[in-house]
């Protein structure tokens, strides 16, 4: 094996096809970190995403994965050593679990089903997955759990979106916890209001629920992609290596 691509660090970006996931992948990048980046339907987009990062010195490995589908995790453990072998590495370095939905119903109206659908994507997902990717996550390595500012206050109507982002926090300090002793860290972003796709693209495209995140907003504007990509990477680098546990709000003061 090269022993330059066997130094090099890996990460594993959940839904690092687009939005967030996809300007961690290319901070990641451009810090000198390959990566492993995850799409559930949209090849395209994550093709061009590692085309990026190839562009900006890394390398990366785009794989399908639905993080709501727990049964898959076995062969996409697979499928990442496959992807590892082919990155030269022999483990991974950093985890985020980013990938995700949203679900704007009220509590009343809110179903079993759909209630299930929240859990099995935020939490049993993010859970499962990273128990399955213990063993390849190397010592010193570190784990990043995207949670949101709707675990801090009470934004109408995702109450269900945002009690799973506060059950992944408290997984997080747990998690900290007991992969101390291996050097692993583990922290929750929580970004504020982007301007992404996400639940339908009601950030970036609605004037009105624009208006309104400005208005609660200390730095007075929305949030963009690259707001949150470039902290992530930075959180994972060496000169972060003393923060664990920790809830960690990039949001530009929103709610303050």
């Amino acid at each position: 094996m090269n022993s330059t691509l066997s130094s090099r660090r890996v990460a594993l970006v959940t839904g690092g096809s687009r939005g967030l996931g996809r300007s961690m992948v290319l901070a990641l990048a451009a810090r000198g970190v390959d990566s492993i980046l995850t799409y559930q339907s949209r090849r395209d987009d994550a093709d061009a995403v590692a085309a990026a990062a190839r562009e900006a010195g890394a390398r990366a490995v785009a794989l399908p994965l639905d993080v709501g589908n727990a049964a898959s995790f076995a062969g996409f453990v697979d499928a990442v050593d496959g992807a590892l072998a082919e990155l030269g590495a022999a483990k991974l370095h950093y985890l985020v679990n980013n990938a995700g939905t949203s679900l704007h119903k009220t509590f009343a109206e809110t179903t079993e089903a759909e209630l299930d659908g929240v859990y099995d994507v935020h939490f049993k997902g993010p859970f499962l997955l990273t128990q399955a990717l213990l063993a390849r996550i190397a010592d010193g390595g570190g784990i990043v759990n995207i949670s949101s500012g709707l675990a801090r206050f009470a934004g109408a109507p995702t109450p269900v979106y945002g009690a799973m982002k506060a059950a992944v926090e408290v997984l997080t300090r747990y998690l900290a916890k007991e992969l101390g002793p291996r050097g692993i860290t583990v922290n929750a972003v929580a970004p504020g209001a982007i301007a992404t796709d996400f639940s339908g693209g009601v950030v970036r495209d609605n004037p009105e629920v624009q208006k309104m995140v400005v208005a609660n907003t200390a730095l007075g504007r929305v949030g963009l992609p690259d707001d949150i990509g470039p902290m992530v990477a930075s959180l994972l680098d060496d000169a972060n290596r003393w923060i664990t546990g920790q809830r960690i709000e990039v949001s530009g003061g929103m709610m303050l």
